[in-house]
């Protein structure tokens, strides 16, 4: 009779901690689920299949591989003799609702920005795609000459890189927060990643969440009036589109870009 009660408290205690362990494997939280093989590289190294020049069918001048990084391969420039036009998307697909992951780094001075939601046919990706901000917080200002332009735009210390021209900012929507933000100097390898629903967006920079917002909220619609895309009328509006990267005739290098359908 001992061992018959014996035998059914470790059956007991057996299944107990095998649900348990079945549990604790099926669980769910935001690291496994970016660790999960629905991953499409956009970039790994190897190919620049499926990237083309904005409005065009090929790969613009200097958009280059190099030590397997894609790389914009050209000396920075001023204002005077930046040419520009050389942006590129991935053009072999449309994402509406994804996480996206970057590593990238710039120069002293550098310059860059990562698109989506982005159409065709306009003069430029900003007149229509929301802008993930890249460029050196540190430097820029001292390279380049921001005054006219800041001025225009009614900003107080024009001279200076504004909250909403820095690294990780939603370009002229919303700026990062400074209190999480952990960018890395130019020259060195920085991480970015996206997360875009209809319900939230969000910028992260080197593992922080830096922007959250809600896509086409009252709040997002009143910065769009009130800011540097009140008078572009197609700003921001698309729900699907091709992720693109940015050309300010500065170098700039990127890796492993990869994207998870959401």
């Amino acid at each position: 009779m001992k061992k018959t009660v014996l035998l059914l408290l470790l059956g007991v205690v057996f299944y107990s901690c095998k649900t348990e362990s079945k549990k604790t494997d099926t669980e769910v939280t935001p690291e496994t689920v970016v660790e999960t093989d629905d991953w499409i590289y956009l970039f790994d190294g190897s190919s620049t299949e499926g990237w083309r020049g904005y409005n065009a069918k090929t790969l613009p001048p200097g958009w280059t591989i190099k030590d397997s990084t894609l790389t914009f391969d050209t000396e920075l420039k001023m204002e005077d003799d930046y040419e520009g036009g050389k942006d590129i998307i991935y053009g072999a697909e449309e994402f509406d609702n994804f996480e996206l992951y970057i590593e990238w780094k710039i120069p002293e001075g550098g310059n860059s920005g990562i698109f989506y939601h982005l159409k065709e046919g306009y003069d430029g990706p900003p007149e229509v795609a929301p802008e993930y901000q890249l460029i050196d917080d540190e430097n820029y200002a001292t390279i380049h000459d921001l005054t006219a332009y800041n001025t225009s735009l009614g900003y107080e210390n024009p001279e200076k890189l504004q909250p909403l021209q820095q690294t990780a900012a939603d370009y002229a929507m919303y700026p990062a927060d400074p209190n999480e933000k952990v960018l890395h100097p130019a020259g060195e390898w920085n991480t970015s990643k996206i997360v875009f629903t209809p319900e939230r967006a969000e910028h992260w920079l080197n593992g922080k969440k830096v922007v959250s917002f809600v896509p086409w909220s009252e709040d997002w619609h009143a910065k769009k009036n009130a800011g540097k895309w009140k008078e572009v009328a197609d700003y921001g509006k698309f729900k699907t589109g091709y992720i693109g990267l940015q050309d300010h005739d500065s170098p700039i290098w990127f890796r492993n870009i990869k994207i998870k359908k959401l």
